[in-house]
């Protein structure tokens, strides 16, 4: 009996789990991310038959260059302005005694609610060749270039401001995690605020601020929505438009290109991220005391000073709100205002929301002056017009798809990683899942694209590019691109769970199922379903990806929205700008509740759930009439 033990142990469920859990992480690892990179870095060197060294020749004989420094460009120059500015504004609401700093605050990270082609829209309608703030400039300077807010410059605005909602994030977590022992003993040896400030404080964050920027780097080098809308050459938008063309006029065709840039972006990303790891290994941080205090804001003696602090915090606030409110008033506009950006309060309306209405519009050529036509069903609400409802329906599905998947995926890995924690195979693994970091999501995407033209024998000899299957290639991506987030985040809620739980269920004889969905899911699901929410709301409003896999099956809302930017012969012409800004308050709502959820409800502990529990239960039973019953009950008892 005691013989047979080792082969129960060896041969039993756990050990062909494991197995099977090996297969599928190999067959999932090399299938969708080392195959099809692989398959778009040789096709680059197999272009011209008999010459790998071809493609070297073609990146200096033709334009590519110019793609590659305009995007290097665009990332250097958003290095120092985001720095500027997000350093700021945490200062002005965390740093410094700013007066309405709350209110301040929900200014600066209206970001986080919308982003993406819905934040750049949100712009083009102040500040394009027909938008609202240009309109009133024009009134003051006639001769003022209607196309001013296009190319670098209005990129690089854009996207200074877009690009901030990480500062907002961690590096508001770090400036609040400094000792302000250290603060006040700077203080007390005659230190100024703003001598405290960069000998001091700035010191401490610079770990932060340093991810922070090679963060900014790759997100300028990437960028996608900006460059689309505002008309500014980048890799991004090359590497989409040679993937849907056709033919070619040298050896290079395209898609060769594409796989060029695709590669080249690769390399800047692969850089980046092993000088940010390099210099993470030096360990370049700040001892404070045992006992850390709370940081207490500081005042800014210099009266001037402070005036221009002050003035400088309501400029940005003014900044980050106007395309906010002003998105919000004219989606309740009807579509002669919003098309002519006139605002009028008499004119409340949510026909571009729901309903059918028809235009009534002047007639063409001077005979006509004055008189009007009708066009029947030329006024379609975002909720009535097919294109948009059906845009919304799908991304809403494929988003919570692969937000979940890449949920389940995670735990899984990362149960088997703790589980393991001294086997190589758990660091084959882990190692594994943050692969898609080294990795442009163009680079993967495209090479989706072209790689499962094949009909590969590992998806049962199907062509997943077909325009039918497009979705299954898109929500595949979605889930390889949202990996290592969802790793680091969750992998952190699992240092949480005490090894002597499970010990002790495998001693009441629970098995290693029972015991992870009994003890450790149970631990850990509410870090799993704030990932989940995080990843949701990201994926909703995602065009860069959902613009690879363009086609009539993957029009995503923010396709949908970033396609009403254009005139068109179609039935929602004379509404697109109505419905452009109901969807991004439809982004800017589901974004909102999704962010209270995690941040706002998700972030209280047991104690103030049960206290607003009880405060619920008292206000209601106030107005049942139960509170004097409750209290005589007390009094009997």
């Amino acid at each position: 009996m005691q013989a047979a033990m080792p082969r129960k142990q060896k041969y039993g469920f756990g050990k062909l789990w494991a197995v099977f859990g090996g297969v599928l992480f190999l067959y999932l690892f090399l299938g969708f991310m080392i195959f099809p990179c692989w398959d778009t870095l040789k096709s680059i060197f197999t272009a011209v038959e008999g010459d790998p060294f071809a493609v070297i020749r073609f990146f200096f004989a033709g334009n590519m260059p110019s793609f590659i420094w305009n995007s290097v460009k665009l990332a250097i120059v958003l290095v120092v302005t985001v720095n500027v500015v997000g350093i700021s504004i945490v200062l002005l609401t965390e740093y410094f005694d700013i007066k309405g700093a709350k209110f301040l605050r929900l200014g600066y990270m209206t970001t986080l609610i919308y982003s993406g082609v819905a934040l750049v829209t949100g712009y083009m309608f102040l500040y394009d060749q027909d938008g609202f703030v240009t309109k009133m400039l024009r009134e003051y300077f006639p001769e003022m270039d209607k196309q001013w807010f296009s190319g670098f410059g209005a990129v690089v605005f854009t996207m200074t401001f877009a690009c901030t909602s990480n500062h907002a994030l961690f590096l508001r977590n770090a400036i609040r995690g400094i000792d302000y022992n250290t603060v006040e003993a700077a203080r007390n040896l005659g230190s100024n605020p703003f001598g405290v400030l960069f000998k001091v404080v700035m010191p401490t964050l610079l770990p932060t601020i340093f991810s922070l920027t090679v963060m900014t780097f790759i997100t300028g080098l990437c960028a996608m929505s900006a460059p689309t809308l505002l008309h500014y050459d980048s890799i991004n938008p090359e590497i989409v438009r040679l993937a849907g063309a056709v033919g070619a006029g040298d050896d290079f065709s395209p898609e060769g290109r594409a796989a060029l840039l695709s590669i080249i972006l690769a390399m800047f990303t692969v850089a980046l991220l092993l000088i940010l790891n390099h210099y993470e290994k030096k360990g370049h941080y700040l001892s404070v005391s045992k006992t850390k205090a709370k940081l207490v804001k500081q005042k800014i003696q210099n009266p001037v000073a402070n005036v221009l602090a002050h003035i400088y915090a309501y400029v940005l606030f003014l900044i980050y709100m106007t395309p906010v409110v002003m998105i919000i008033l004219f989606s309740f506009q009807n579509w002669k205002n919003v098309d002519g950006k006139i605002l009028d309060f008499s004119q409340m309306t949510f026909s571009n929301y729901v309903g059918v209405e028809d235009a009534l519009i002047p007639k063409s050529g001077a005979r006509n002056a004055g008189k009007f036509r009708t066009v029947k069903n030329a006024i379609i609400g975002l909720f009535s017009f097919d294109k948009t409802k059906d845009s919304i329906i799908l991304s809403f599905i494929l988003s919570a798809i692969a937000a979940a998947l890449v949920c389940v995926i995670v735990v899984l890995a990362v149960n088997y990683i703790f589980k393991h924690k001294k086997a190589k195979s758990s660091k084959f693994v882990e190692a594994g899942m943050l692969f898609p970091w080294l990795l442009p999501t163009i680079l993967i995407c495209y090479s989706y694209r072209i790689y499962f033209k094949q009909n590969l024998w590992y998806v049962f000899g199907e062509s997943l590019s077909s325009p039918e299957r497009m979705r299954i290639l898109l929500i595949a991506a979605y889930v390889v691109v949202k990996l290592p987030f969802t790793l680091r985040m969750i992998k952190a809620s699992f240092y949480s769970i005490d090894d002597e739980l499970e010990e002790a269920a495998r001693n009441l004889g629970s098995g290693p199922v029972r015991s992870f969905l009994r003890i450790k899911l149970p631990i850990v699901l509410p870090s799993v379903l704030a990932v989940f929410a995080l990843n949701f709301n990201a994926l909703f409003s995602e065009y860069d990806m959902s613009a690879t896999f363009a086609n009539t099956n993957t029009q995503t809302l923010a396709m949908v929205v970033k396609g009403l930017t254009e005139t068109g012969n179609n039935s929602s012409q004379f509404n697109q700008a109505g419905l452009r800004c109901a969807a991004t308050v439809l982004i800017m709502v589901v974004s909102g509740i999704i962010l209270y959820l995690v941040y706002g409800v998700g972030a209280r502990d047991l104690a103030e759930r049960l206290k607003r529990r009880e405060k619920r239960r008292r206000f209601f039973a106030r107005i049942t009439g139960r509170a004097g019953k409750e209290e005589q009950a007390k009094k009997l008892a």
